[in-house]
């Protein structure tokens, strides 16, 4: 079996820290494997999609040497997606639900009152033919749910966080498209998984949830789930979830003067006990890459510390590798005899 990854940004923004690491995870995972990685853009929100982003992501993954073997985009896939989606309203697992927002919202906060879980109720399977007519004909639309099995435990074994076990009954059915036909996440995301052949899945722990939600779509289109890994998030160097974290992408570290193989070099092995090194060269990497190695407690990001690989790298950089970034006129042996002082090639 071809070991499959991919990474699946949405062009709402800048790539950040968090989503480069999630990258360098499936393209060394598959590199080590000799698979393939995919790249599918997820702009199923055209509202807040924007073009611009998507070259945006090409080119920082270019920069990293991250590209990948083959891209989609979701929104040239509604096709495929409508024919799961009809077929799973057919087999009685995705139903019409009518309740606004702002319905949801109030039975929300009589729950939590309660000191209840925020559950959905399903009262939307209890509505007749003739409720559903009426409500359509007075202009409601529907938005869409997936039933959750709730006979059986939602389980799997995951390869950074353990054996993981989830009780569908605690959980909502999740809507999968809204009234207007637009679709969410959950259902496109797991099925092109399907489509794609992807094997392994690999992405942050914020994804646990998503993970049980869609192991009962996968078995509902009788489809084999990919294996699952869920690394700890990232932190700030106070050792808290920041903001800042946020900000920082591509953009930034090449406008601070950081070389892209600082920002592989540390970010492949943060979260593991591995030493960082100033690696110019990926295969050290993809050979000693393995989720094992990664920790469950989240990993804290220094921009201090990526400095200052980047640094160690430039002192080991050889002229041919920068002779097309330096001044006009300056030769090898003048390269030489700067470069272990500099902190960015720029101050050449």
């Amino acid at each position: 079996m071809t070991v499959v990854t991919r990474f699946a940004p949405s062009p709402t923004g800048r790539l950040h820290v968090g989503n480069i690491r999630t990258a360098l995870h499936n393209r060394l995972w598959a590199e080590k494997n000799g698979g393939r990685f995919l790249l599918r853009i997820d702009d199923t929100d055209a509202g807040r999609s924007e073009e611009r982003f998507v070259e945006a992501i090409r080119d920082d993954l270019a920069w990293l040497d991250l590209l990948p073997d083959a891209e989609v985009r979701q929104s040239e896939r509604f096709a495929l997606y409508q024919a799961r989606f009809d077929a799973l309203v057919a087999s009685g697992r995705i139903y019409p639900a009518y309740e606004t927002a702002q319905e949801l919202d109030l039975r929300r906060k009589v729950l939590l009152g309660r000191g209840l879980p925020p559950v959905y109720d399903r009262a939307a399977l209890a509505l007749s033919d003739a409720d559903r007519a009426k409500l359509e004909a007075d202009g409601v639309a529907p938005h869409w749910r997936f039933r959750l099995d709730h006979e059986r435990p939602i389980e799997w074994d995951d390869r950074v966080r353990g054996p993981q076990r989830f009780d569908p009954a605690t959980m909502s059915d999740p809507v999968v498209r809204r009234a207007d036909g637009s679709w969410l996440y959950m259902l496109p995301s797991a099925i092109d998984d399907v489509e794609m052949a992807v094997t392994d899945v690999v992405r942050g722990e914020d994804h646990v949830s998503n993970t049980a939600l869609q192991l009962q779509m996968f078995d509902a289109m009788g489809a084999t789930p990919p294996r699952f890994v869920h690394a700890a998030l990232l932190t700030g160097t106070e050792g808290k979830l920041s903001k800042r974290l946020g900000s920082l992408g591509v953009d930034h570290f090449r406008e601070q003067g950081i070389e892209p193989q600082a920002v592989v070099a540390l970010l492949a092995r943060l979260g593991t006990s591995d030493p960082v090194e100033p690696l110019g060269d990926r295969a050290p990497l993809v050979e000693g890459f393995d989720f094992a190695r990664f920790g469950r407690a989240p990993a804290r990001f220094d921009e201090g510390e990526l400095a200052q690989v980047s640094a160690r790298i430039i002192h080991a950089l050889p002229f041919a590798a920068v002779a097309d970034r330096l001044p006009v006129g300056m030769d090898e042996g003048a390269w030489d005899a700067v470069r272990p002082n500099l902190a960015r090639v720029a101050e050449a």
